[in-house]
């Protein structure tokens, strides 16, 4: 019953996000980032809810990220000394992009362990040669 509703108002929630594409174009950023976080979603749609729990406030970690990421590229990274040019120093912009980058590989790093722990029920050949070398150590 309630996964009815939730269908109902994720096509009611994208209906109106077109209307403010239309009527708003500055909305156009906010539209983005709804898109962006239901692309995410549908690809952990599959997870059990115990791991759906975990993965969705990181999912908005991750938009977010994506978000600061982007507004960071537009500033320098770099500044040169204009009286000496080989002396250059890393901005603010430059420090903060590095840590929101780390943040963002550690968040997708995280959330692909989680796809692809379900896609393979096969042992890999090195754990399997890792349980028949403890075999034969015991």
């Amino acid at each position: 019953m309630l996964g009815d509703w939730k269908g109902i108002n994720n096509v009611a929630e994208s209906k109106f996000l077109r209307f403010l594409e239309i009527v708003f174009p500055r909305c156009k950023k906010l539209v983005i980032v709804i898109n962006r976080k239901e692309e995410l979603q549908k690809v952990f749609l599959d997870l059990d809810e115990s791991a759906k729990q975990i993965v969705l406030p990181m999912i908005d970690d991750v938009v977010f990220l994506e978000e600061q990421l982007a507004e960071l590229k537009k500033y320098p990274f770099i500044s040169i000394n204009p009286a000496n040019k080989a002396q250059q120093k890393a901005t603010a912009a430059g420090k903060q992009y590095k840590e929101f980058l780390q943040q963002y590989n550690n968040c997708i790093k995280i959330l692909l362990s989680l796809v692809n722990s379900d896609a393979g029920d096969e042992e890999s050949p090195l754990r399997l040669y890792m349980k028949e070398l403890i075999k034969g150590n015991a």
